[in-house]
Parts: structure tokens; sequence; C-alpha cells
């Protein structure tokens, strides 16, 4: 939807240092600063807009009294990856030194994303955990997110590997796209030879399927050893990097992140992901609200 009158919200096209953004302030004067909303859409990092999350957007502004900020993004393959991430963070950045201006307290900013934009959530809170030089991030909310990129195979890829949408073949095609990478990659990383046994073992205490709870894991079948291919590994570097896979964030990175609220999907080839940094949060003392949606889907 197009930017239009709202009874309850002023609505501007502003950029943030170059970023666009879309930002709703509620008409109804306020007695003291709000809450500010810094929201990232998801869509893979190739499809979504501002427009596209207008109505979410309006939802939240008018729901909890809050100035939202919606970031527009440029989309890959145009814009190479990490544009997209490094302009969330710029977004991020500007409004917590400015959000005054707004009428927003600066130590009441969350910042929120569903699906590829709770990955750059999660990105930008990992990245602005140690800053002293800008406010604190309050807290970040993880609708269902996209963690990591080196097992597709864990209890929820499996049980929903058909699933409409967002199905286990789809989202590795979509990744290559999103990194502009040849298609035909997309079965030797589904098999996971693009992972060397090096890295699954140094990974293997944050991403492994014996740390979701058995209630997930219903019809679970191991996956075979598969055979590393160099190759491969070479090809998409990108995806053992933080910024792409915010799982592999060393504790470091993880113990000064703000209070979070995630939620999961049972129809979601990502459930998984969002349990298992659930549990990397909780064991390095982050606090953690989870919401998980039995019948909700991707």
């Amino acid at each position: 939807l197009p930017a239009c009158r709202d009874s309850r919200l002023f609505v501007k096209d502003l950029h943030f240092d170059g970023v666009p953004v879309r930002i709703y302030l509620p008409r109804e004067p306020s007695a003291s600063k709000r809450r500010g909303v810094i929201f990232f859409h998801g869509g893979c990092g190739i499809f979504g807009s501002i427009r596209s999350y207008e109505r979410i957007c309006r939802y939240i502004a008018r729901k909890s009294d809050s100035v939202v900020v919606s970031v527009g993004y440029h989309l890959a393959p145009e814009h190479k990856y990490p544009a997209q991430t490094l302009e969330c963070l710029t977004a991020t950045v500007h409004f917590l030194k400015t959000a005054e201006t707004h009428g927003v307290d600066p130590a009441r900013i969350i910042v929120c994303g569903d699906s590829v934009g709770g990955t750059y959530t999660a990105c930008v809170c990992q990245e602005l955990g140690n800053r002293t030089d800008i406010p604190k991030i309050r807290a970040q909310v993880l609708i269902y997110p996209f963690l990591q990129a080196l097992n597709f195979n864990l209890p929820s890829h499996q049980k929903n590997a058909a699933a409409a949408f967002l199905s286990q073949e789809r989202t590795v095609h979509f990744i290559l796209k999103y990194l502009n990478k040849d298609c035909s990659l997309k079965e030797p990383i589904l098999a996971g030879s693009h992972v060397p046994e090096s890295i699954n073992l140094k990974y293997r205490k944050w991403i492994n399927p014996d740390l979701i709870p058995d209630i997930f894991k219903l019809g679970y079948k191991p996956p075979l050893p598969t055979l590393f291919l160099p190759q491969i590994h070479e090809e998409v570097q990108e995806l053992f990097e933080p910024w792409f896979s915010p799982l592999l964030a060393e504790d470091a990175v993880v113990c000064p992140l703000p209070d979070t609220c995630i939620v999961t999907c049972e129809h979601d080839v990502l459930r998984d992901e969002g349990l298992l940094y659930k549990k990397r949060l909780e064991d390095n003392n982050v606090r953690v609200t989870w919401h998980h949606v039995e019948k909700g889907f991707h």
C-alpha cells in the first residue's frame, strides 16, 4: 500500500543517512517520550518492501502507541549482500542517535523483523551490543528468523520440507538467489556437502538436533553422512559468516544482547533455528520470551 492518510497516525517517507524509511507517528499527543520500533521486513532479501508491510507497521504503531520506523533496504541480487544488513545497521544507528527529534525515548527502542528481517535484527543487535557511543537497544523481536545455513536437515526442515510458500528446497534456492550464486549448488547444500568436518565439529555445540526439545522431534530421522565437497565450500563462504548465520556468533558477541522475544511457528522450516537461538541466548544469560504458534506457518 502507498502511504495514505490515517486518522490516528502521521506517516512520512524519509531517508536516514541515505537509507529509505517510512516513519509512523501516533497523532495523539503524549505526556512523555514514546517507545520506538525499528522494523525490518521479510522477503528473503530479494522480495518485499516498505509498501508491502504498510498494514503491519500501522498496526504496531497504533496498538503499542509507538513510533515505528520501517526500513526500505535495497534488495538483492541487484544490491549485493551484505548491503541489506549494512543499510539496516545504518538506519538503526541513525534512529538511536536522533530518537528525541521524533519524540522517542532513546532508552526504549526495540528492533524487530520477520524472516530475513529477523536475521537483520539479530545481526544489528550483535553488531551494536558492545557499542558505548550510542544508546543501547532495549530489546529485539525475532519473528520466525533465518539464523543458520549449515544444516538444512534439522527436524523442522524434515517435517516441513514440502510446506507451502517456504519449502526446504525453496529456502536454499532463495539463499542462492540472494547471494547471486549458481542454483545448481542447491542439491549439495541441502545434503550438507558444503560444510567441512572441522566446522561441523566446531558448531555442533550450537547447531544440533539434540538441543531441540523431544516434542519437536517426532518422526525425525538423522540424515546419513554426506561427502564433503571442497569446491562447493569455496563457492559459498558467505554462509559461514555470522552476518549471514547469526547462530555462529561467538559467546562474547551473544552475551551483551538485549532482552529478546522469539516467535516460532510449527509449520515452518525455520522453526528449529528460533529454538536453537533461544537456547543459546538463555545459556548466555540473555532474558528470552518465547511465543510458539502451533498452527502457524511461515
